[in-house]
């Protein structure tokens, strides 16, 4: 089952000038997912409410971005602007966010929230850890879905692809043990944080997992760390659904970061969840990662053959993945 959430509100979040995080960034989706035969089973979503907004954000934050859209400031800081529908993009990207997780829970399938503005970068009160700037995010969807899944299941997994470090969603459940958070970037890059030794916060430690690649890490070296961490983790929650913070800027070429990502890293990572019910969240992606690893993560999924059995991870990603496990050793048999 594929469902996919999309409202046109979400291109009316956009730049003045040329920025990165653009309306055009769904058409890159949206032809990617056509060009599959995926673009079928739209769903129109519903905006979410300001007391669902609040279960993850202060409420001075909120209505700094509230206020900010209001008196039409642009850039509210060197990274990330508003605009006039600003607001309204984000309520409904947060909805969607929930409602993809909701449908998750009660069918097996995969769900799309094809929303922005993205939301991973955003901390309870803006800026997270240490952060400079909000990373292009307005309000934390992922963070929202998690926190229903909490509230329904007892408890969440969320693993975050993204090229960047998901340091929001981080900061929101540091002291929180019943959110798991699975995190697999690039090291050393924006927005300079999730590295190995970060585990949570008191009474939640090992349940925030970081995975920081190094650059130029490719498909064999990712299949490599997914293999030894994550499956074993998603095997030893078994969780009923599984909530996906899904960058696809880690694409080879997509212009933001060094990894060599392709469709194939994509596709193993969507069949080799094909056991569980998935809520996807759109979070970073450019160009070609949305046209070509979209689609190959969702057609992985819905085959449900993951392939490559065969892989040669390079000597930095050997290291990086036995001194996670060393980490981690102390609460998973991994």
């Amino acid at each position: 089952m594929l469902g996919i959430l999309y409202s046109h509100i979400f291109k009316e979040h956009k730049p003045l000038d040329y920025h990165p995080e653009n309306p055009n960034r769904l058409d890159f989706a949206i032809e990617g997912l056509k060009s599959k035969n995926l673009w079928q089973n739209i769903i129109e979503p519903n905006p979410a409410n300001i007391e669902e907004i609040l279960e993850v954000h202060s409420e001075n934050y909120v209505e700094m971005i509230k206020k900010a859209v209001q008196m039409r400031f642009h850039y509210i800081d060197p990274d990330t602007y508003v605009c006039e529908k600003t607001w309204d993009a984000a309520l409904y990207a947060f909805g969607a966010a929930r409602e993809a997780t909701l449908m998750a829970l009660e069918k097996k399938g995969i769900y799309l929230a094809l929303v922005r503005p993205p939301g991973h970068h955003a901390g309870k009160s803006g800026r997270a850890f240490y952060a400079s700037t909000l990373g292009f995010c307005i309000f934390n969807n992922v963070a929202g879905a998690a926190k229903l899944l909490e509230t329904l299941e007892g408890k969440a997994l969320i693993i975050d692809f993204d090229v960047h470090h998901g340091n929001g969603t981080q900061e929101i459940f540091w002291n929180d043990a019943n959110v798991i958070h699975v995190d697999l970037h690039e090291r050393g890059i924006y927005p300079w944080s999730g590295y190995e030794w970060e585990v949570g916060g008191k009474d939640a430690e090992g349940t925030k997992i970081n995975i920081p690649m190094a650059s130029y890490s490719g498909d064999d070296d990712y299949i490599y760390a997914w293999r030894e961490i994550v499956i074993p983790i998603v095997e030893a929650v078994k969780p009923k659904v599984i909530l996906i913070s899904a960058g696809f800027d880690a694409f080879k070429g997509d212009g933001l970061a060094t990894i060599q990502l392709t469709e194939e890293f994509y596709r193993f990572a969507g069949a080799s969840l094909s056991g569980y019910s998935l809520a996807v969240v759109l979070e970073g992606g450019y160009s070609i990662g949305l046209e070509k690893g979209l689609p190959a993560f969702i057609e992985g999924y819905l085959k449900g053959k993951a392939e490559k059995e065969i892989i040669k991870p390079r000597y930095e990603a050997l290291k990086v993945v036995g001194k996670v496990k060393e980490i981690l050793r102390e609460w998973w048999e991994i």
